[in-house]
């Protein structure tokens, strides 16, 4: 892979005994026992599709597709809010 840096969000939660490591932007996720090794986990399933899109020639149109803007490197787009919210069903 070329040798530029990407900044992207990333959420975590617990799931039972597992912690799950989401990027949003991206659509990736993973998990671990812990919230290190969840994140570990997400770092490297990012690293792995960026490979294998960069190897396609596609991954700039993926991540300017995913709204990542690149100035010096690839920024995501910023989050206006995180709420939790409500519904009756």
């Amino acid at each position: 892979m070329t040798n530029t840096n990407i900044q992207f969000n990333s959420e975590i939660w617990q799931e039972g005994d597992k912690f799950v490591a989401y990027a949003p932007q991206l659509d990736i996720s993973s998990c671990g026992e812990t919230v290190e090794r969840a994140r570990a986990n997400l770092t490297e399933a990012i690293e792995l599709f960026f490979e294998e899109a960069e190897k396609l020639g596609t991954l700039g149109s993926i991540l300017k597709e995913s709204g990542f803007i690149f100035d010096h490197f690839w920024q995501a787009p910023e989050i206006i809010a995180y709420e939790k919210m409500k519904l009756a069903i």
